[in-house]
């Protein structure tokens, strides 16, 4: 291996490390707003295995699973034995880049999406981290190999 490779191989781990945390900050958001919304309309939940269940089980939170299938994948990326390349790191971003788009007139997630951001700040502050990570670069790549 080359220093030259090393080195962006060292880059791109630390670009997928940042962009696994945005995603779980955005991750942790959305869950906790998901979880108010649900017990103003359902009900309290007694206590964290509870929501636990709910968060897998639940069609009210199954609109999030794009999300944790995303940060998955980034999770396995930088757990493989094999050296971490670029391409693959892209195109789990590009994922996220065509995920993270809310539109009041969408459907599945991207409708769900909007309305977290409309009603929780703490949402709107992780959506806006992670967009920044997937703009950087030139707002076209943001592992984009130097």
């Amino acid at each position: 291996m080359s220093v030259q490779s090393g080195r962006e191989g060292a880059a791109t781990r630390q670009r997928v490390t940042a962009m696994r945390e945005a995603l779980l900050r955005l991750h942790k958001a959305l869950l906790e707003s998901e979880r108010a919304s649900y017990e103003n309309v359902i009900g309290k939940i007694g206590s964290p295995y509870q929501f636990l269940q709910l968060a897998t089980t639940d069609p009210w939170f199954a609109w999030l699973r794009p999300v944790t299938q995303i940060i998955v994948a980034l999770d396995e990326l930088l757990e493989a034995k094999e050296p971490l390349r670029a391409a693959g790191a892209e195109a789990l971003v590009g994922q996220a880049r065509m995920l993270l788009v809310p539109t009041v007139d969408g459907e599945g997630f991207s409708r769900h999406y909007d309305e977290a951001l409309q009603r929780d700040p703490d949402v709107v502050f992780a959506h806006a981290a992670a967009s920044r990570l997937i703009r950087a670069e030139g707002g076209e790549r943001v592992l984009k190999t130097k």
